[in-house]
């Protein structure tokens, strides 16, 4: 469900391939923002530094439509605002899947295309899913915070 917010946004930076900083009209500050319904791999996982570039062409020094989700979901543990983002007219989730770059967050996504779009990038093989054997971001993050687990 898309939020009846909306802000507009210029995007300064990019951390990683799901995490970006704005800077909105009406905001004194700037906003840490991570898009809603995805998991992109890490900066030091593999297809981490393809996923940044990727969300950096999308999105670094242009125009963003950020569209917070509502209530406690729109902010995570944290602090970064949750968000539905389009960059220049794109949705940079769905851009983030099509190239095989992301994972859908299953139990947080309610864009119903988002399933989807990951589905096609694997049966493609891109990006991530050109590897034999993927590994999801929430378990390459647990597997370095316990190492006997793996």
């Amino acid at each position: 469900m898309l939020s009846a917010i909306v802000l507009s946004c210029l995007v300064v930076a990019v951390a990683d391939g799901d995490t970006l900083t704005a800077r909105c009209s009406g905001t004194p500050n700037t906003l840490h923002v991570r898009l809603a319904e995805i998991d992109a791999p890490e900066k030091r996982q593999a297809f981490g530094a393809q996923s940044r570039r990727q969300l950096v062409a999308l999105c670094l020094r242009r125009q963003a439509e950020l569209r917070p989700l509502p209530g406690a979901a729109g902010h995570d543990r944290y602090g970064r605002v949750v968000a539905h983002v389009r960059c220049g007219g794109v949705d940079a989730q769905a851009a983030q899947l099509r190239a095989g770059l992301a994972w859908v967050m299953e139990g947080y996504a309610s864009d119903l295309n988002l399933p989807a779009l990951q589905w096609q990038a694997r049966r493609e093989r891109a990006g991530l899913w050109a590897d034999a054997r993927p590994v999801a971001p929430w378990v390459w993050r647990a597997r370095r915070r316990h190492p006997a687990a793996r």
